[in-house]
């Protein structure tokens, strides 16, 4: 991100946000999402164990809503596989109505993070957590798109085998080409989009020229899609706590997980964009999409950052773009199904793997010896746990090595310098933080048993910063005063202060025993 003051797109009135806005390239590029999306709600369907029209379905409300609720505009909310690998078990194990269930308690349970302002501690995850987040999901994108590179037999999904595979491969890189090279040529048409039409085009001449077929979106979901309108359905499940010991591990996993997701997307488009979006009113944003989205009969989702970043490179900067996208795949599910059933798979693949490339932070991998060892540490572990657990947990695990890294680092800081004094006295002069993560070693700083009879602990330098460093020092005031020495703390700053007197219930140092 650049170093001048980013703009606060969430201040923005509508009026602001569309004072500059450029129509074509918003609707241009809320139609390439709306394409972009249809592969992968359909996958995200066969993860979870429902109907691809449900999963479509889910991509329009949860889209919708949160375009119009959102915190970031320009953000893409739909169905993701992180949400489906969630509730995969919910549907195999219970059905479709625990599912609708379990939807709605988890936008409840956004919908009280973000009215509680909790989005704020979002802010804790560290930049290393970040960069391993992005390379994970890159890979998890990546290895995703192989599932299009198989057939449906009757032993199951199969690779595609010889010359299918050569072609199947060329028109890969054939789509990545295109979206690579075509802004040289004009900057009207979003890359992907053209990608897309020109490849679909390519795949239709074929089939009517040499009568050889191309996988396609139809062949992949093994069906004909097509759709109607969402419909309001109240989910037919027992009201009572049973029911709700069923869906409530569900609904708080998928509730985190998409959160996580979100928080996430919103940071990486505001560095993309140098703006700055909302969190919390995103976290309320992410709450009402999935609470709405239960009640018509929805599999629940969060936001995409791969088709966020697809959204914000074609020129997409406001919620427009983003309500866009979810209406256009509607109107391609009610009335464009033939168009949609006719995408190559080929392509599809090209765009995601563009996504790959300009998702994946390439520099991270010259940072060794550049960086502390530690955030490489970090980043890889997020990396790894990205790739074969869930977001969720590697965010989780990735802001605990990050404090427990810095606990280590701080601590080992901690230091005190030996001066004897004319009078006979020994100081101890005190240097950094003393905290949960010093309190190990600082015993070792100190030599009671050989100290004269009065003893000085200067603070000029250092600072308590939590009950442990209180207990340390009250720990080895104990072992001074068991020998029947003198010991004075001197130059404590207020911070300090404050702590030793809050605790002073709990310990032996008086007012007495610290001196300004």
């Amino acid at each position: 991100m650049s170093k001048k003051k980013s703009q606060l797109v969430d201040g923005m009135t509508l009026a602001e946000e569309f004072k500059n806005v450029n129509i074509k390239n918003e609707l241009l590029a809320g139609l390439t999402v709306a394409l972009a999306l249809i592969p992968e709600s359909v996958a995200f369907a066969f993860v979870a164990g429902v109907s691809p029209i449900l999963s479509l379905q889910t991509a329009v409300v949860i889209g919708v809503v949160a375009a119009i609720f959102t915190g970031r505009p320009g953000m893409i909310s739909s169905s993701t596989a992180a949400i489906s690998v969630v509730m995969a078990a919910l549907v195999a194990s219970h059905g479709l109505e625990y599912l609708f269930g379990a939807v709605i308690l988890m936008g409840l349970i956004q919908l009280l993070i973000g009215v509680l302002k909790l989005g704020k501690y979002a802010r804790m995850i560290p930049y290393p957590v970040m960069l391993g987040f992005l390379n994970g999901l890159s890979i998890v994108i990546f290895t995703s798109q192989f599932e299009l590179f198989k057939l449906n037999t009757t032993s199951g999904r199969e690779w595609i085998q010889g010359l299918d595979m050569a072609i199947m491969l060329a028109l890969v890189l054939l789509t990545m080409g295109i979206i690579q090279f075509f802004p040289k040529l004009t900057k009207a048409i979003p890359p992907s989009l053209a990608g897309i039409i020109i490849l679909t085009l390519i795949a239709v001449s074929l089939g009517n020229f040499t009568g050889y077929h191309l996988q396609t979106v139809q062949d992949f979901a093994g069906m004909t899609l097509k759709g109607g309108l969402p419909k309001f359905y109240i989910p037919q499940l027992p009201l009572n706590l049973e029911t709700l010991q069923v869906i409530f591990p569900y609904a708080f996993i998928a509730g985190l997980v998409g959160l996580t997701e979100a928080v996430l997307t919103l940071r990486v488009i505001d560095e993309m964009t140098d703006t700055k979006g909302n969190t919390n009113k995103e976290i309320v944003a992410q709450g009402l999409a999935n609470l709405v989205n239960g009640f018509f009969g929805g599999m629940g989702g969060d936001a995409m950052i791969g088709q966020s970043i697809i959204n914000v490179k074609s020129g997409g900067r406001t919620r427009l773009s983003a309500f866009v996208a979810p209406v256009v795949l509607l109107l391609f599910i009610m009335f464009g199904s033939s168009i949609i059933n006719l995408i190559p798979l080929a392509t599809l693949v090209g765009v995601m793997f563009m996504v790959v490339v300009g998702t994946f932070k390439w520099e991270s991998l010259k940072y060794r010896g550049k960086i502390p060892k530690q955030d490489i540490v970090v980043m890889l572990a997020v990396t790894g746990i990205t790739i074969f657990s869930d977001l969720a947990t590697a965010v989780i695990a990735g802001v605990i090595l990050s404090a427990l890294a810095f606990a280590w680092k701080k601590g080992s800081e901690a230091d005190a310098q030996v001066i004897d004094n004319e009078d006979g006295s020994r100081t101890y002069k005190l240097s950094g933080s003393i905290f949960f993560g010093s309190v190990l070693n600082f015993k070792d700083l100190f030599t009671p048993n050989q100290d004269p009879e009065v003893v000085i602990f200067d603070f000029e330098n250092a600072k308590v910063m939590d009950y442990s460093g209180v207990e340390a020092i009250n720990a080895m005031v104990e072992k001074y005063d068991l020998l029947g020495k003198k010991i004075t703390l001197v130059q404590v700053g207020s911070y300090s202060r404050n702590l030793f007197k809050k605790a002073n219930e709990l310990t032996i140092i008086r007012k007495e025993t610290i001196q300004k």
